[in-house]
């Protein structure tokens, strides 16, 4: 049996497995004010908040290391068997989370989400390094990004809709099966990478793998492992620190929105969670299409004879440059509906960067450095992602979130520094002789 376009088939149950898990870890925000409610009645906005930004804490400090893990243990096991211990591990974790009564067992299942679920984005870094030629990279990346816009387009009104029905316990239950739903097909369809799926169409084959032009130097057909550095080698190239810097900056960015969209409007709009879940969803719209478009621009680019050097800065200057004002903008954003379209903007011109910003390691090195490195980007990121998540309650005491709004505009500004100094030309790096 041969399948046409298989490498979309895959990205396609990666991008599914995107959406899953934004559903998976949304969840607890959209139901925090029925939690609250339940479980620290008497407590302030306030004090509520700081539980559960302390809540917030450990899913991201565990996201951090997760994604230092799960790049090594995507190179050791591949792909397939990667995928299948984290969605496997999450879903679990998040059913867990019907049985949690404080922050010590939120902080415990939380904890066990954080460290799987981390596994999606090297993993699928790693998958779009296997399955697709470079030129294609870019849209690869945008298709399973814009699985985590629509995972919040779907998680917040969807858990809203649920809460007329169901308990918060009974709904991190029902989503954390559909994670588990998620593994048939993907171990039947995912048998090995294209140069060995008994599958994939010859044409399809030749077209992936004469196309990764980092990977095949010689121009055989085999993926060469021309120059694969060690840890420390690596790490001594100032175009990872480049690439791991940029992550670091962009990515609180996103986290900020993930974690307090329905917090902010309950506190400054007074929204309860089925208001919530009518404008909640807004915001991830825009990041849906910037993610898209972020993608189509870059194989655009590239198609009309750009190189990649100068399609990726564009795309990325391009993405901060869109969120910038807007952020400032949210200084005095006037009523919930111009608030979630101007949060809107900010998602679109961030997922308009970070899907360039997350291919650079496929850009610069090959083979299993590409899911190292993304694994050191990705654990920065949710490093820097903890610190802002830490100060924001602090930061917005009293419903005053326009501090929290400045410094993700700093960081936009960092991001570009970062790789337009660290990173001189996006190109395969070579070996020091």
């Amino acid at each position: 049996m041969k399948i046409k376009g298989l490498r979309w088939w895959v990205v396609t149950l990666i991008a599914l497995a995107t959406i899953i898990n934004y559903i998976d870890r949304q969840s607890l925000s959209v139901l925090w004010p029925e939690i609250a409610k339940e479980l620290y009645p008497g407590h302030t906005a306030d004090e509520t908040k700081s539980i559960y930004a302390l809540i917030s804490i450990i899913f991201v400090f565990s996201y951090a290391f997760g994604q230092a893990i799960f790049g090594k243990i995507f190179d050791w096991v591949g792909t397939r068997m990667g995928f299948v211990l984290s969605i496997g591990v999450w879903s679990i974790a998040t059913a867990l989370h019907a049985f949690a009564q404080g922050i010590l067992s939120f902080g415990i299942f939380r904890a066990i989400l954080g460290i799987s679920e981390a596994g999606n984005w090297p993993g699928a870094t790693k998958g779009n390094a296997e399955w697709f030629p470079t030129k294609e990279r870019a849209l690869a990346q945008g298709i399973f990004n814009s699985g985590a816009a629509i995972g919040g387009i779907i998680s917040i009104p969807l858990i809203a809709f649920l809460t007329i029905y169901f308990s918060w316990k009974s709904i991190f239950i029902l989503i954390g099966l559909v994670g588990l739903l998620w593994l048939i097909p993907w171990w039947i369809l995912v048998k090995s990478p294209p140069k060995n799926h008994p599958w994939i169409t010859d044409k399809e084959r030749d077209y992936i793998l004469t196309g990764q032009k980092n990977e095949d130097f010689d121009g055989d057909g085999d993926i060469d492992q021309e120059y694969n550095p060690d840890t420390k080698d690596l790490l001594g190239h100032k175009q990872s620190w480049g690439v791991i810097l940029a992550s670091a900056a962009i990515d609180p960015i996103w986290w900020l929105f993930v974690f307090w969209i329905p917090i902010y409007l309950n506190e400054v709009y007074g929204m309860d969670v089925k208001s919530i879940g009518l404008y909640g969803w807004v915001p991830y719209v825009g990041a849906m299409f910037g993610a898209w478009f972020g993608g189509l621009l870059a194989q655009n680019r590239l198609k009309a004879g750009w190189n990649v050097n100068r399609t990726r800065k564009m795309v990325i200057t391009l993405g901060c440059l869109i969120m910038l004002p807007a952020l400032l903008a949210m200084a005095n954003p006037g009523g919930p509906t111009t608030a979630v379209i101007i949060m809107a903007v900010i998602l679109f011109g961030f997922q308009t960067a970070i899907g360039n910003v997350q291919t650079l390691p496929s850009d610069l090195f090959s083979g299993k450095t590409v899911g190292t490195l993304s694994g050191f980007s990705g654990m920065a990121a949710k490093l820097t992602a903890a610190g802002l998540t830490y100060l924001v309650p602090w930061l917005t005491s009293g419903g005053n979130y326009t501090p929290a709004f400045v410094i993700g505009a700093a960081l936009a500004i960092l991001t570009l520094a970062s790789v337009w100094i660290l990173i001189p030309k996006v190109q395969a790096i070579k070996k020091r002789v």
